[in-house]
C-alpha cells in the first residue's frame, strides 16, 4: 500500500464503500444516492432544495434526477418555501420516514463495524488526517492559484 498515492487510496476506498452501499440498496429497489439524500433531509422541517445540493455534494443535475426519483417512488414531496415563494422544501413521505430510518441503520452498522474492528486511536488518527487534507483543500494550499495562469 505504501507505494500508492493519497488520491488513489481514498478514491478506491470511497468506490468500495459506494458499491457495498449500492449492492445492500439495490436489495430494495433503490440506490445510495437516495439513502443518503434521505439521510441529509430533515424529517420534521423538511429541506430546502437548494441547501441539499451543498449538503450532500451532488451537482445540481444529479440531485434533480435523485429527487424526481425519490418523488416518483413517493419516499418526498415538494412543498412551496413560505420564506421565500421561488423556493421549494423537500419533506419526506411517512414512506421516505421508514426508508430514513432504515437508511440511518445501514450507516450505523457500518460504522459500529469499523469502530469494532479499528482502535480509537487509529480512527482519530484519521479523522485529524482527513482535516488538515480538507483544510489543505479549501485553503487552496495544494496548487498555488498563480501556477495556473496562462501566459
Amino acid at each position: 500500500m505504501k507505494d500508492k498515492t493519497i488520491d488513489y487510496v481514498f478514491r478506491t476506498t470511497w468506490l468500495a464503500i459506494n458499491k457495498m452501499y449500492n449492492e445492500e440498496a439495490a436489495q430494495f429497489g433503490t440506490t445510495m444516492a437516495t439513502g443518503f439524500a434521505l439521510l441529509s433531509i430533515d424529517p420534521e422541517k423538511g429541506t430546502p432544495s437548494t441547501s441539499l445540493g451543498p449538503k450532500m455534494g451532488m451537482e445540481a443535475t444529479s440531485l434533480s434526477r435523485t429527487l424526481k426519483t425519490m418523488e416518483e417512488k413517493g419516499l418526498i414531496e415538494r412543498k412551496p418555501n413560505p420564506e421565500d415563494g421561488r423556493g421549494v422544501i423537500i419533506h419526506l413521505t411517512e414512506f421516505g420516514r421508514e426508508k430514513r430510518a432504515y437508511s440511518r441503520e445501514k450507516v450505523l452498522t457500518f460504522n459500529d463495524a469499523i469502530r469494532k474492528n479499528i482502535s480509537q486511536e487509529k480512527l482519530d488518527n484519521f479523522y485529524e488526517v482527513v482535516e488538515l487534507i480538507n483544510n489543505m483543500i479549501s485553503n487552496k494550499k495544494i496548487y498555488n492559484q498563480k501556477e495556473h495562469i496562462l501566459k
